[in-house]
């Protein structure tokens, strides 16, 4: 992993070529994937489904029930998107792939309505 100034060059770079995702989109799943490397007994590289998993649990343990309204600001509406957003940090050298790594890893991992949207109880707050 780069310094934190090469970092924000590379993160820069990406939002000059491609401007779909904002900056932090591109920080949640760098703190995604820390998390889930972390959360693992013994840290590992992870796969692409591991991966929208553990970006899954992040944007629910922190935005509970606004979730799936935030990834949709950040224009993540789909596991594809963590998928594009982490083959563009893989291609500006931030993060490291397998030669069994490939963007069909993230293909309809989970359906956004059906993982966000929690039945509302306990005074609304839902169950998070």
């Amino acid at each position: 992993m780069k310094g934190k100034d090469g970092v924000a060059s590379s993160l820069q770079k990406i939002l000059n070529e491609d401007p779909r995702y904002p900056e932090m989109a591109y920080r949640f799943v760098l703190e995604a994937l820390n998390g889930a490397i972390n959360s693992l007994s013994d840290p590992r590289h992870i796969s692409g489904v591991e991966l929208c998993y553990g970006c899954r649990d992040m944007a629910i343990k922190e935005f509970g029930p606004m979730a799936r309204t935030v990834l949709k600001h950040w224009n993540i509406k789909r596991t594809e998107d963590f998928g594009e957003i982490v083959f563009n940090l893989v291609n500006k050298g931030l993060l490291a792939k397998t030669s069994k790594d490939s963007m069909d890893d993230f293909l309809n991992v989970f359906d956004f309505e059906t993982e966000f949207d929690v039945p509302v109880t306990n005074g609304g707050l839902g169950d998070y």
